[in-house]
């Protein structure tokens, strides 16, 4: 029987949870790397037993884990991250000129088919790439030196580029999303990038249509539709059919269409699943109530998931990188929240459970489907 390791970063640690293909008894590993913020951990797709994580504290910096054996043992991979230019300055919020700095790496994502490949979206934004594994990391200099820089902004967490989305069809191809400049994309692995957020309107821009300075929250796609991207903005829930080049809203009847994940079942490209919160300064669930959204129809249709989840006094965040899918049969989808709890559904969303429960707040879950 298949199993499912998930990889869980919280503000105080990283937690390994283990079951087989049922998914009803876990195994809780952990914490790993206690007391420090570990803001992302994914395994390699080519190598299910290379794992990277991204440690750090205001303290001692940052830091990149590897571990080769699945999660068992880890060590440093390396912190030098070289960018290709003078770093420069970006603005910030009262429009006054800003050094840019390198504050943490906020998501990993490995290589489909080299597990020495990886890539890295730091604060403040920028594209790193390392090719040995991690030891060493050199910028991907088109993104930040892309001529829209200065129209950067930080959105409340920082200005991070905080998804890296790889194309299975293209190795040239991959999406990047940064708060608070928007989503672009590469077709030459990198060497130069487009913004792709037409469609996209944001109220509290000058210009509310710009060709750059949204806060897109997190970007998805279904591997054998590259083409077709979910969008969860800082409000709208948004879908592109044209990879990135046009988007229209898709929020339909959500009770509020401001979130931060956004996740596509693993063999139903159309079925998609959201997180509602209630506004972009109340972080909780509508009415209290934990509720995923999930569409059959591709967005603007939606019905709330409840069973298993509080209903009743429930005042917690769901964050961007804090839900995710395996490729079961039964397609399980996981989220974690900023009340420590992991919440798994082995049957597509109809019922949930904690498979853990009073962790540190949950920044990151990636799941593992092992053979």
């Amino acid at each position: 029987m298949s199993s499912v390791r998930v990889l869980v970063g919280t503000r105080k640690g990283a937690f390994i949870l283990s079951a087989d293909g049922r998914r009803s008894d876990w195994k809780v590993d952990g914490p790993l790397f206690g007391g420090w913020e570990m803001y992302h951990l994914k395994g390699s797709p080519a190598d299910p037993d290379r794992i990277y994580a991204s440690q750090s504290t205001s303290w001692f910096g940052q830091l990149i884990q590897r571990s080769d054996d699945g999660g068992r043992t880890w060590a440093p991979a390396g912190n030098r991250f070289a960018y290709a230019t003078e770093t420069g300055t970006h603005q910030w919020y009262d429009g006054t000129p800003h050094p840019w700095e390198f504050a943490r790496v906020w998501h990993l994502e490995p290589s489909l088919s080299d597990p020495d490949t990886v890539y890295a979206g730091v604060e403040d934004a920028a594209l790193f790439k390392s090719t040995n594994g991690g030891a060493e990391w050199n910028e991907v200099p088109g993104l930040r030196e892309h001529g829209t820089g200065p129209s950067w902004q930080p959105g409340a967490g920082g200005m991070c580029l905080h998804t890296i989305v790889l194309d299975p069809s293209d190795p040239d191809r991959m999406f990047a999303a940064i708060s608070a400049a928007g989503a672009f994309r590469t077709d030459d692995a990198g060497a130069t990038w487009k913004p792709i957020n037409r469609g996209l309107r944001s109220e509290q821009l000058p210009d509310a249509d710009a060709e750059v300075g949204h806060c897109v929250h997190r970007i998805t796609m279904h591997p054998a539709r590259p083409e077709v991207l979910f969008m969860q903005k800082h409000w709208d829930v948004m879908r592109s059919d044209d990879a990135g080049e046009n988007w229209r809203e898709i929020s339909g009847n959500l009770p509020s269409d401001f979130g931060f994940p956004i996740s596509v079942h693993s063999h139903e490209p159309e079925t998609v699943y959201v997180v509602p919160i209630t506004s972009d300064s109340e972080h909780y669930p509508p009415d209290g109530r934990l509720r995923v959204y999930r569409s059959r129809v591709g967005g603007n249709d939606w019905e709330p998931l409840t069973s298993g989840l509080p209903q009743d006094h429930c005042y917690v965040n769901v964050l961007r990188d804090a839900m995710a899918v395996d490729e079961l049969d039964d397609c399980g989808i996981y989220f974690g929240t900023s009340g420590g709890d992991v919440y798994v559904s082995p049957d597509g969303g109809d019922h949930w459970q904690a498979a853990v429960s009073n962790l540190p707040a949950v920044l990151s879950v990636e799941v593992q489907t092992l053979s």
